[in-house]
């Protein structure tokens, strides 16, 4: 980093946090700063610390419940908190778990005694009996900063990082931001140090933990460290393992398989739960989880943590396995255990083949299977924002994605695309109400899901989901003769329906939250947009940059672009240049011998040497 103070550090000081950081420093060159929320952010424009403006709704998001979280735990001990742009009303503030109703009770009667005022925690001020946070890998330290500045009821923030750069960082905008009263930055491996921290008084209260890629190698020191029904706050980025892309990386980091589904976003979140509890489960400790959010390119669960022989006991009957089917998609779930005496369950719940398209099942899991919101939690914070927008520059997309949180069946593990259940039997895609309708007259319950635009979750039997498509087809009728006998589309369409689906429009099949037109849903990519990880699989960099704009470049002369798309590798055999020219298609067969010598010396197309082809252009035998 550049403008760093050539005096050395101590490690040890830093490590325990001794070493002052109130010293002035000489002022970095070339320096970009960042205000985020109530934070003033200064890094080097060299960009060695990260910086991800599209992270600003995770952080808000953790603001927010961080925020309530403080408000319940403080509420138990008497202490009121005051939120900036919060009306002053008292507010109702109901325990999150069975195990602290007796000790609220007590303490009710001995901290308010008759006339007395109750104590208030402001933002930015020290309370005694307050939250104690870590962020493990706080880099520039803008998520701690924001903490003390926009949330209330803070004993300390402790800011870690294991780079010596980053904490000096972290040291510049403390100050800078003024908070050093609050916010202590340690240079320190994050393991280690929530490993010091395990005795019971000495847990933090709150952990967060927002790594770039994987949090597993953090994992088992975080649920030692933080305290009894105290805060976990995990991000995972690497959805590409989560998401199926790689089933033995995925089993290697969370102890799980993953499948390639639409269903895949809330599989990984509960995938991640499942992780958390069974590393919990070695102390006698298991999770409850609060929120779990997938957006953008991450998955973001927030889980309390307690500790309870007979409750790890019943950790079992909260994993179950899924049995997906690889033709039509549909999924079945084993639970590990009974919850009554604790004992194995019984299965496999699915025969060899596919019940509605005989094709083979795959196998996956262990993952959570119960539910992975608290609703009453998430419904506090909703409303919190809500009366509160000017709060967060992302309250709009946070109120949206809440509401379809609140929305969502808690008891249904899962779901299915739209689109997925439509291309399976390859007919038009029904609207999305008509669906809902259509499963609503039948008597089930059905909803969306915030981890997909076009999800139907519902407790629907599959067989009863396929009747409704087999309906749907005799309305826009497929075209049988080009089904192949095989394929799960013509065996599903083999069988007559035995529900008859009603598809007239119901009112209650429009969700509130698409009625109000709420954000509930990320918006195209803008600026600094990490794009998904299967977009970037599918297109190459040359063939994208030629999409680009396409339609607003004039059209281009046929003999130019044949001229062109001769000197492009051959899309069937990946090499040299195709004879076949601007006709190369990927059907076409291997050129012969007897072929290449039927071919005029005057007709061959340019080679490399005599044609050179543009930069960035792959050229010659063998080349990929």
């Amino acid at each position: 980093m550049e403008g760093q103070p050539q005096e050395l550090r101590n490690p040890a000081a830093m490590e325990n946090g001794t070493e002052p950081c109130g010293e002035e420093r000489p002022s970095e060159a070339q320096e970009t700063t960042v205000t985020e929320g109530a934070a003033k952010i200064a890094f080097p424009s060299a960009n060695e610390v990260f910086y991800n403006p599209v992270q600003e709704f995770n952080r808000d998001l953790t603001c927010a419940v961080i925020t309530e979280f403080a408000r319940v735990q403080l509420a138990a001990k008497g202490i009121q908190i005051k939120v900036p742009g919060e009306k002053d009303v008292p507010k109702v503030v109901v325990n999150l778990s069975e195990q602290e109703e007796e000790k609220a009770e007590l303490k009710e009667g001995a901290n308010l005694a008759p006339g007395d005022q109750p104590r208030t925690a402001a933002v930015g001020e020290i309370c005694e009996e307050g939250l104690r946070v870590l962020e493990g890998l706080a880099a520039s330290g803008l998520r701690s900063i924001r903490f003390a500045r926009e949330v209330p009821g803070l004993q300390s923030v402790v800011a870690n990082d294991a780079s010596a750069r980053a904490v000096d960082l972290m040291c510049r905008n403390v100050q800078l931001n003024g908070v050093a009263h609050l916010v202590h930055p340690r240079q320190a491996d994050a393991r280690m140090l929530m490993y010091q921290h395990q005795k019971a008084s000495e847990r933090f209260d709150v952990i967060d933990l927002d790594p770039y890629g994987s949090p597993a190698p953090f994992l088992d020191a975080a649920v030692q460290a933080v305290s009894e029904g105290g805060l976990l706050c995990v991000t995972c980025t690497d959805m590409a393992v989560l998401a199926g892309n790689s089933g033995e990386t995925c089993y290697s980091k969370y102890g799980a398989m993953a499948l390639k589904s639409r269903a895949c976003h809330e599989m990984a979140l509960r995938i991640v739960l499942h992780s958390l509890d069974l590393r919990a489960n070695c102390y006698q400790r298991f999770v409850v989880p609060l929120l779990s959010v997938s957006a953008d390119f991450y998955v973001r669960v927030f889980v309390r943590v307690f500790t309870g022989q007979a409750k790890v006991k019943a950790s079992a009957s909260k994993q179950a396995l899924v049995f997906q089917c690889v033709g039509c998609g549909t999924f079945h779930l084993q639970r590990l255990g009974k919850a009554v005496k604790f004992s194995a369950a019984c299965g496999p719940p699915v025969a060899p083949e596919c019940g509605h398209c005989g094709q083979r099942h795959q196998l996956g899991g262990p993952l959570w299977a119960e539910p992975i919101h608290d609703l009453d939690f998430v419904g506090r914070v909703l409303e919190a924002v809500s009366t509160n927008p000017g709060r967060f520059h992302t309250s709009e997309r946070i109120r949206g994605v809440l509401s379809v949180v609140t929305e969502e069946l808690p008891d249904v593990p899962l779901y299915y695309a739209l689109d997925q259940l439509s291309s399976t039997v390859r007919c038009s895609t029904p609207s999305l109400l008509q669906l809902r309708s259509a499963l609503l007259h039948a008597g089930f319950r059905v909803s969306l899901s915030h981890a997909c635009k076009n999800a139907v979750k519902t407790d629907a039997p599959s067989s009863a989901l396929w009747d409704i498509m087999r309906c749907w087809e005799k309305v826009c009728p497929v075209k049988r003769e080009r089904l192949s006998e095989s394929s799960p589309a013509f065996r599903i369409l083999s069988v007559e329906p035995r529900l008859q689906a009603n598809f007239t429009i119901r009112d209650d099949a429009n969700p509130s939250s698409r009625q109000r037109g709420l954000k509930r849903f990320q918006a195209n990519p803008e600026a600094n947009w990490v794009r998904a990880w299967w977009r970037w699989d599918l297109w190459g960099g040359e063939r994208r940059r030629l999409h680009q704009n396409k339609r607003k470049e004039p059209a281009e002369d046929p003999v130019q672009r044949a001229a062109r798309l001769k000197t492009f590798p051959c899309k069937r055999f990946k090499e040299g240049t195709c004879q076949h020219g601007d006709q190369c298609c990927y059907s076409h067969s291997s050129p012969t011998p007897e072929d290449t010598a039927e071919v005029a010396p005057g007709d061959r197309p340019e080679t490399p040497s005599q044609n050179p082809p543009g930069p960035g252009v792959a050229t010659g035998p063998g080349v990929d």
